[in-house]
């Protein structure tokens, strides 16, 4: 496992970046592959520093960690701060037609398309929440 913790600010985005597409380089994604990982961890990251919790003495830190295996990788992303409410039916996910099909750009609700967004691009995403903290872990199997 590689961990890496970063403060909770937006400059800080681009190390996670640059070291997920190190590690993933040596797990032998597609370079498609690692541009959607980039996306959605930058997307996850970015809701941490948003959605973080409030700026201590020093500043708050979000933790991210890499968990290569033979079958690809979990990145996951945590911060201190308040529980994220997740509900699969905040933009039409679900049964029916696809999420975002027929709804105009203006009926888009503000924010929560980040969460959209890394479902679509990772296998896996999950997101668990206590009183003082939330967790994204986000899955990615390598294509043969």
């Amino acid at each position: 496992m590689i961990r890496l913790q970063i403060p909770s600010h937006a400059d800080y985005i681009d190390i996670v970046r640059v070291c997920l597409y190190g590690i993933a380089s040596k797990l032998n994604f597609s370079y498609e592959d690692i541009e959607d990982m980039k996306v959605a961890v930058s997307e996850a990251c970015t809701n941490a520093v948003l959605h973080g919790g409030s700026e201590k003495e020093g500043g708050s830190l979000i933790d991210v960690t890499f968990q290569p295996s033979e079958a690809g990788i979990t990145i996951t992303v945590k911060n201190e701060g308040p529980p994220f409410e997740h509900s699969e039916t905040e933009i039409g996910t679900g049964t029916g037609s696809p999420p975002l099909q027929g709804i105009e750009i203006s009926e888009l609700p503000v924010g929560g398309l980040g969460i959209y967004l890394m479902e679509a691009l990772m296998d896996e995403v999950s997101v668990q929440s206590t009183e003082s903290s939330t967790e994204v872990i986000l899955t990615k199997y390598v294509s043969e």
